[in-house]
C-alpha cells in the first residue's frame, strides 16, 4: 500500500519547463470560447427579455387586464408618466408603478368605427369587363 502512494508527489508536481513556451494562446482561446458561450446563453437573451418586458410596459393602455409582480390581476384604468391605476374589483383602485406590472393577459380591444361596404365585383361582371377589353385592344 506504501508503495502505491510512493510516488503521488510526483505526479502532483507542477510540469517542468519543457514546451511551456506556446500555452498562453490556447489559454486565451478557451476564455474566449467561454465568453462567447455566456453572450448567446446567457447575456443575449436576458437583453432580448428586458426589451420585450420594456415594449410591453410602455404599450399599456387603458382596459388591458394585466398581473402584478405581486399577483394582483386588474383591469388598467389610467396610465401616467410612471404609474399606473390598476382596478382591482368594483370598488378598489389600485396605483402603482408602471414597473410593478409584470404581464399582460388580455390587451383591451380598440373599437372599431364603421366601414364603408366595399363592392364585391361578380365573377360575370369580370367576364364582362376582360371580352370588352380584349375587343378593345384588336
Amino acid at each position: 500500500m506504501n508503495q502505491l502512494f510512493a510516488n503521488l508527489p510526483t505526479l502532483m508536481a507542477a510540469p517542468s519547463g519543457e514546451g511551456q513556451s506556446g500555452s498562453l494562446l490556447p489559454t486565451l482561446i478557451t476564455f474566449g470560447l467561454v465568453f462567447v458561450i455566456f453572450y448567446f446563453l446567457i447575456i443575449r437573451p436576458q437583453n432580448k427579455q428586458k426589451k420585450d418586458q420594456q415594449k410591453m410596459i410602455d404599450a399599456l393602455k387603458k382596459g388591458d387586464r394585466v398581473v402584478t409582480i405581486g399577483g394582483i390581476h386588474g383591469t388598467v384604468q389610467s396610465v401616467k408618466e410612471s404609474e399606473v391605476v390598476i382596478k382591482v374589483d368594483a370598488n378598489t383602485k389600485m396605483t402603482m408603478s408602471r414597473n410593478a406590472v409584470s404581464s399582460v393577459k388580455e390587451a383591451s380591444r380598440p373599437t372599431r368605427k364603421a366601414e364603408p361596404e366595399q363592392v364585391e365585383e361578380d365573377a360575370d361582371d369580370v367576364e364582362v369587363e376582360a371580352e370588352e377589353a380584349a375587343e378593345d385592344e384588336s
